[in-house]
């Protein structure tokens, strides 16, 4: 099984960087007990995706794309069977990017499971709240739990994210739900 993490942030230098290489690293650890689960980490920058348009997107039904990065993300979407979306929250909300990202796509997100790891001054719960309803769109299945990460205390003085205590453990939790959740969904 295959969960993509997908950081959500583009802004350069975001805390979404660092957190996403937590992510990572944590990988291992969270995926230890679960058999044949693969943990892959994708950063939404490194596709540099147009906006939806019409002229982008004329039938994405059948994921034929003329823009080669919307295929490009079609290929990495598609093949993966499970989600963990690592938000920033932007105003009370999720960036508009990400949001571009996925609504660049359709079917390849239908039936999927997610989970989420939020960020921000409120442990991006806003943000997460609002991915539950749009995700909900694609019949996705959303994992309850999930990791928030509260810019407020977690920035050192050199901005520096320092991951809380118990963090790690939220993370493999959220792992081990969405797997599951796939697992028993896939039978």
């Amino acid at each position: 099984m295959k969960i993509t993490a997908i950081v959500g942030s583009v802004r350069r230098n975001s805390a979404g960087h660092q957190i996403g290489e937590w992510v990572a690293e944590q990988a291992e650890f969270a995926t230890s007990e679960l058999t044949d689960v693969q943990l892959d980490l994708q950063y939404l920058e490194d596709f540099d995706l147009p906006p939806v348009t019409s002229e982008v997107v004329p039938m994405a039904q059948d994921k034929q794309y003329d823009d080669e990065r919307v295929a490009r993300w079609s290929q990495v979407i598609d093949s993966s069977d499970a989600f963990l979306f690592v938000t920033p929250e932007y105003n009370h909300s999720v960036p508009g990017t990400f949001k571009n990202a996925v609504d660049l796509l359709g079917s390849e997100w239908v039936g999927k499971v997610v989970g989420f790891v939020g960020y921000g001054f409120t442990m991006g719960a806003r943000a997460v709240e609002h991915w539950r309803q749009i995700v909900s769109n694609f019949e996705m299945h959303d994992v309850r739990s999930q990791v928030g990460i509260d810019l407020a205390t977690a920035l050192d003085s050199d901005g520096k994210v320092v991951v809380p205590e118990g963090a790690n453990a939220q993370l493999k939790g959220v792992v081990e739900s969405i797997a599951k959740t796939a697992q028993k969904l896939e039978n």
